[in-house]
C-alpha cells in the first residue's frame, strides 16, 4: 500500500502496509506504520518442501495401440501421485487409456515397475494404479484444495518431455485462479472433453507432467496437473496457463476407483474436433457466421461421421442447446447420455442444416490393464 503523508505543507511518500496511529501536532501529522503479515502461505523453502514431495512422485510409461495408425503402437509418457504405501498411485485417465501395458519408475530409481489399471473414471479424468511387487513407498499428504487462495505459491511436479524417467522437473508459480472449466483433448481418437472446477496455475506444465502433483507451501498435494493452454491451432504454448485438478474432487472419487473398474456415468461421444471462430479461422474457412463450434476434423466411424457431419460446417445448436463456442459444445455433450437422439443445427457454407444423430460411447480404457 502506497500512502501519500502531508507534512508541514511539504508533499512526501510513506511506504507502509498498515496504519498503527495518527499522531496530530500543529501542522503535522506523523502515521506510525506496522509490519504487514501477507494472507499468504509462501515457499520459503522450496529445497524442504520438494524432499518432503519427490520420492512420491512417479513416472508412467502406458503403451498401447495407437490410433492415429491402423494397426500401430503408441507410447504415452506422464506421472502418477503415490497414495498408499502399498503401492496405490493416482494419474490421469488420459494417460492410461487403451493402455495394454504399464510400467512406472520410481523417484531416484531406474527399474521400472509393472502396474495394474484398478479403475477408471474418465469423466473427471482421474484412474488408479496398483504397483505388482513394489518396494516401501513413501506417500504423499493431501491438503485441502477448497482452502487454496488465488495468489499462493506453488510447485508442479512431472515428467516433463520425458526427459528423464527418474528425476521429476520441478517448475514454480502461483495459483493464477480457480474455478476454471476449459475443453481439452481434440487430437486424439476420443475427442474433445469439458473440466470443470479446476485450478488455474502459472507453473509451467508441459507434455508428461499430466498426473503429477501441484504443491502448496506446506508440501501438500492440492491439485494434479492435468493440461497446459495453446493456441487455436493447438501447436503452439501460451504464457504460462495450467490447469490442475483439485484433489478435494479427487478424493471423492477414490472409494469407487478402488472398487475397479469404470466409473462414473458413460459419457456421451459426438465425435468432431471443434474451435472456436475467430476472424482468422472466418476468413480462412470463408464462414458465414461469427459464432459458433467450427467442425475441424471428424473422427472415423463416430455419430457425426455416419450423420454425414463434414469439416467447415458450424454447429450453433446441439440438442436445444445455442452453441457460440467450443467449450459450449462439449460442454451441452458432457451433459447427455449414449444413445440419446439429438437435433443439431449447423451451418454449411450459407445454407442452414439440421441434423438429427444418436450419441455414441466415448472410448474408454479396460479396468485390469497392465
Amino acid at each position: 500500500m502506497v500512502i501519500a503523508v502531508v507534512v508541514a505543507g511539504a508533499t512526501g511518500i510513506g511506504v507502509g502496509a498498515g496504519v498503527a496511529a495518527v499522531v496530530h501536532g500543529h501542522n503535522t501529522a506523523v502515521v506510525k506504520f506496522s509490519p504487514n503479515a501477507s494472507v499468504f502461505r509462501r515457499m520459503d523453502n522450496i529445497k524442504a518442501v520438494l524432499a518432503r514431495v519427490l520420492p512420491s512422485v512417479v513416472a508412467i510409461q502406458a503403451l498401447g495401440p495407437g490410433c492415429a495408425t491402423e494397426g500401430g503402437t503408441q507410447l504415452e509418457d506422464g506421472t502418477g501421485i503415490i497414495l498408499t504405501r502399498g503401492g496405490e498411485v493416482l494419474t490421469n485417465d488420459h494417460v492410461i487409456a487403451n493402455a495394454s501395458e504399464i510400467t512406472v519408475t520410481l523417484y531416484g530409481r531406474a527399474k521400472p515397475y509393472p502396474a495394474t489399471l484398478v479403475g477408471t473414471d474418465p469423466t473427471y479424468d482421474v484412474a488408479l494404479l496398483q504397483l505388482r511387487a513394489p518396494p516401501v513407498l513413501r506417500a504423499v499428504t493431501l491438503g485441502d484444495s477448497s482452502k487454496s487462495r488465488v495468489g499462493e505459491d506453488v510447485l508442479a511436479i512431472g515428467n516433463a518431455l520425458a526427459l528423464s524417467q527418474s528425476t521429476p522437473s520441478v517448475t514454480e508459480g502461483i495459483i493464477s485462479a480457480k474455478g476454471r472449466s476449459i475443453k481439452v483433448g481434440g487430437g486424439e481418437c476420443a475427442g474433445t472433453e469439458s473440466l470443470t472446477g479446476l485450478l488455474q496455475t502459472q507453473a509451467a506444465i508441459n507434455p508428461g507432467n499430466s498426473g503429477g502433483p501441484l504443491v502448496d507451501s506446506a508440501g501438500q498435494v492440492i491439485g494434479m496437473n492435468t493440461a497446459a493452454a495453446t493456441d487455436q491451432s493447438g501447436d503452439a504454448p501460451t504464457q504460462n496457463i495450467g490447469f490442475a485438478i483439485p484433489i478435494r474432487s479427487i478424493e471423492s472419487l477414490l472409494a469407487g476407483l478402488e472398487q475397479g473398474g469404470s466409473i462414473g456415468r458413460p459419457k456421451a461421444f459426438l465425435g468432431v474436433e471443434v474451435v472456436s471462430i475467430t476472424p482468422a479461422e472466418r476468413l480462412e474457412w470463408g464462414l458465414s457466421v461469427a459464432s459458433g463450434a467450427l467442425v475441424l476434423s471428424v473422427f472415423p466411424g463416430a455419430p457425426a461421421a455416419r450423420a454425414g457431419i463434414q469439416p467447415g460446417d458450424v454447429i450453433v445448436s446441439f440438442a436445444g442447446h445455442a452453441i457460440a463456442t467450443d467449450v459450449a459444445l462439449t460442454a451441452a455433450e458432457g451433459g447427455l447420455r449414449p444413445g440419446q437422439t439429438v437435433d443439431i443445427d449447423l451451418y454449411r457454407g450459407r445454407r442452414l442444416l439440421t441434423i438429427s444423430l444418436v450419441l455414441g460411447t466415448r472410448p474408454a480404457p479396460q479396468a485390469g490393464a497392465s
